[in-house]
């Protein structure tokens, strides 16, 4: 029987619009977030976010060892040399040439020859990590960090460096791994954003606002830039109060400026970026509930002030801590004016570490005393590390006398803690003098992926739909590193 003779002509084609309807409605409603794909075939899936709240808090693609994460990174590329990564060979053949380096250039030219630390190494905690004794607090937190030895990057230069750990790209306009981690899982609390950047005195590091953009994400899902230089609540976090009206008459001017905003956004058929404006208008609303109770240190016991220490670096870790306690999901502070010391090494290192080594230990100690540790993953690191050679003057303006160490991207240190990590684990190594990774290398790319797992996502199918390709944090590369997972 035809199917003519099974539908009527008018029945036929009123089934066939339904169907396509139907399917049209199901493409856009996927393209929207709103009909995720949930199977577990290897699809994409884009989480499902309401429009009129892209802050609500969303469930991982699976049981999540961590639900918040601090980075701490240090702009300008800490050297894994003089820090963490112990080399005895580097020791013993101190002045010497690097063996198979003859005109060896990095960034900044031709290289001096081989450089030991100025530092000893010791053996820290029960897992014996040789630590060095330029960072004595972190080498008291051996215990609970998983070094990464073996990390690789894909540039020896600083900003494209920074863009590559933030975003997974060394070119602009990709989102960053925060607007991501805010596009999946939104924030646990309403009243704050689910992504804080932090630097003290202006834009962070050499990537600037790179660090935190949401590109092609919604907008919404942007990181919030603090300017942690400043101490009074009112300018660190500006126009959260209004001395000029009651509390009750801002809320009915902004109860009608909601009105008028969802007035707005109908009449331009909900145009993404003023969703974003309008978000981000009614965000700063209600923070003036709860930021200035998360950004007030003053709170905090003396025991807790003595524990982190004084100045911009202790106050601005502080406030992480009290961020991710109270639901913020991501927070990117750079810690460190700048690492990047091409001479004088000893002197600039020296001067880095006493602002960083106590108040990056105490944030180690404060949420683990907490209970937080183990579901807070907190990362530290730079955008690449340093050579094993001594830089010879060159006659620039960061380098007029030497003694310091160029750009090195072919291995490096970074670490986790907390979230899920195997604490007191080494994970790869560099060749016997530090400068390349040789053994279990971890790419950026891998990094990134083991981050996602780490929050209850497969970073293969967290996606988002832009310019006719599914976009993703990791590109089309990357592998969880399943070793360092506890």
């Amino acid at each position: 029987m035809s199917v003519a003779e099974q539908h009527p002509r008018r029945a036929f084609f009123g089934d066939l619009a339904t169907v396509l309807g139907s399917i049209a409605v199901t493409h856009l409603l996927q393209k929207d977030g709103l009909l995720a794909d949930d199977s577990d075939d290897g699809s994409p899936i884009r989480p499902r976010v309401d429009p009129g709240n892209p802050f609500a808090a969303r469930d991982a693609h699976v049981d999540a060892a961590a639900k918040n994460v601090i980075v701490v990174f240090c702009s300008g590329a800490c050297s894994h040399l003089d820090t963490f990564d112990y080399k005895p060979e580097l020791i013993r053949r101190h002045g010497q040439a690097m063996p198979g380096a003859d005109g060896l250039l990095t960034f900044q030219g031709q290289q001096g020859n081989l450089t030991k630390s100025p530092w000893a190494f010791k053996p820290r905690g029960e897992c014996g990590k040789m630590v060095s004794d330029l960072v004595p607090q972190l080498g008291d937190m051996a215990d609970d960090i998983c070094f990464l030895h073996g990390m690789t990057s894909k540039t020896n230069t600083h900003g494209p460096g920074e863009n590559f750990m933030s975003t997974g790209s060394t070119l602009d306009g990709f989102p960053s791994m925060g607007a991501w981690v805010s596009y999946a899982l939104g924030s646990e609390n309403q009243n704050l954003p689910g992504f804080i950047a932090m630097k003290p005195g202006g834009y962070p590091g050499n990537g600037g606002t790179q660090n935190w953009q949401s590109a092609f994400l919604p907008g919404a899902h942007q990181g919030t830039y603090i300017n942690t230089q400043h101490t009074q609540i009112e300018k660190l976090i500006e126009n959260t109060t209004n001395q000029r009206v009651s509390r009750d008459e801002q809320s009915r001017q902004l109860e009608l400026l909601r009105e008028l905003n969802e007035v707005h956004r109908q009449q331009i058929d909900n145009n993404s970026q003023v969703d974003a404006r309008i978000q981000s208008f009614e965000l700063a609303s209600r923070m003036q509930l709860e930021a200035t109770d998360a950004f007030d240190v003053s709170q905090e016991p003396q025991s807790i002030h003595r524990m982190y220490g004084a100045g911009t670096e202790a106050r601005q870790l502080m406030i992480a801590r009290r961020l991710v306690e109270r639901g913020v999901r991501f927070v990117q502070a750079w810690v460190g004016s700048d690492w990047d010391h091409h001479q004088n090494l000893e002197q600039s290192h020296r001067s880095m570490a006493k602002q960083c080594d106590q108040v990056i230990g105490a944030l180690l100690k404060d949420l683990k005393l907490r209970g937080m540790l183990e579901d807070t993953l907190v990362i530290w690191g730079g955008e690449f590390g340093r050579t094993p050679t001594v830089e010879v003057p060159m006659g620039l303006p960061n380098n007029l006398h030497g003694n310091g160490r160029d750009h090195n991207h072919h291995g490096f240190t970074t670490w986790l803690a907390g979230g899920g990590v195997k604490g007191g684990y080494v994970h790869g190594a560099t060749d016997e003098f530090g400068f390349k990774a040789v053994d279990k290398k971890v790419h950026v790319h891998d990094l990134h992926a083991t981050i996602l797992h780490l929050l209850g996502f497969d970073h293969t199918r967290l996606t988002y739909r832009h310019a006719s390709r599914d976009f993703r944090l990791t590109d089309v590369f990357g592998d969880v590193v399943h070793d360092l997972i506890a």
